[in-house]
């Protein structure tokens, strides 16, 4: 079985889908035989025949340049673009975790690796039937059931310092690990500078990547084998 991670991002639009894609691309260019997968994507678009393509997952593997089957890497795919859990109230098939184990479990079979990407924030609802329903699954969930630990992506600018605490607190709470933080949009300016620095001594978790806009690789601060430790 493989080793895997999860990538969390402190909210949406932060870049939290092509920071997966490269943080992708640097492990496969350094010799591990890594892939992509994700529990439900909603906001597919159809193609000419109808089939559902799952941009999120066709962007992580254009970028880090992996030929695979999108629905072999993506269980759960929604057209309707909104949380998971609306998704599934509005077009069926909700999320069940043992399905989410089988798919990821088929995956690992072939890849040593596995970057596995969140939907949204960590208070994400991926399946609601109604308050203290014994079905109801949080993106927490997901994590907690895969037994893996998390890597945050967060903007680098202005409102990062509480996105990046109350979140990791969120996680830690909960007893979910984070590795490690890559700061997105990242412009080497002093308030984003002194914004790493605030985040690493208030939650005691380093930043091990900055992220320019439109980069095109992943230059970590920590080398490949101590990122490639985060894995479990």
């Amino acid at each position: 079985m493989s080793k895997g991670i999860f990538v969390v991002g402190t909210g949406t639009d932060i870049g939290k889908t092509y920071v997966t894609g490269l943080l992708l691309k640097y492990v496969r260019e350094m010799g591990y035989g890594a892939t992509y997968f994700k529990a439900a994507l909603s906001g597919a678009i159809k193609d000419k025949n109808g089939s559902l393509i799952p941009r999120d997952a066709v962007e992580v593997l254009s970028v880090a340049g992996l030929e695979e089957d999108t629905d072999f890497l993506v269980p759960y795919i929604y057209e309707t673009e909104v949380s998971p859990h609306l998704a599934s109230q509005i077009e069926g098939n909700p999320v069940n975790l043992k399905t989410v184990k089988e798919a990821y479990e088929k995956v690992s079979r072939k890849y040593d690796y596995i970057v596995m990407e969140g939907s949204g924030g960590i208070v994400c609802p991926i399946r609601y039937e109604g308050k203290d329903d014994e079905n109801n699954i949080m993106l927490e969930d997901i994590i907690k059931y895969l037994d893996l630990d998390v890597i945050l992506i967060a903007d680098a600018g202005l409102g990062t310092i509480n996105s990046i605490v109350t979140t990791v607190e969120y996680l830690k709470n909960r007893n979910i690990h984070v590795c490690g933080i890559i700061m997105n949009n990242y412009k080497d300016e002093l308030m984003e500078n002194d914004n790493i620095k605030m985040v690493e001594d208030l939650c005691d978790v380093p930043v091990i990547a900055k992220v320019y806009q439109n980069d095109k690789n992943l230059l970590p601060d920590v080398d490949v084998d101590e990122l490639i430790s985060y894995f479990k």
